[in-house]
């Protein structure tokens, strides 16, 4: 009799383990699902989008009477020095402007047609 008490003790404890680990296995399948969708619906794939920031537009360049300049980028005054968008404003001559991000340059004239990358 304590020969059976035995064989029944270790068959609980396979029984339970097994349970337990078919337990953990179907409860980290089921958490990577939402549980009001549908069977078998899967969620769309996120598609990785980078974002480009637009250069900004030349709208006009003012200078004083010690030729302190500033330009109109996007309806902004923007001085030498100043950013816009993530770009920082190098240069004003009398009709274009110098922009900078990172190690690229962009000149940008008074009319749209102009801009060259330097």
């Amino acid at each position: 009799m304590a020969n059976h008490w035995v064989v029944n003790k270790l068959m609980v404890k396979y029984v339970f383990m097994v349970a337990l680990g078919v337990g953990m296995f179907t409860s980290s399948v089921h958490a990577n699902q939402d549980p009001t969708a549908p069977l078998g619906w899967q969620a769309p794939v996120k598609k990785h989008t980078t974002s480009r920031t637009r250069l900004p537009q030349l709208q006009g360049i003012l200078c004083d009477e010690q030729s302190r300049c500033t330009a109109i980028l996007n309806n902004k005054v923007v001085s030498i020095g100043g950013r816009i968008s993530g770009y920082t404003l190098s240069s004003i001559q009398d009709e274009s402007v110098m922009l900078r991000r990172g190690s690229k340059q962009w000149r940008l004239e008074m009319f749209a047609e102009n801009i060259k990358t330097h």
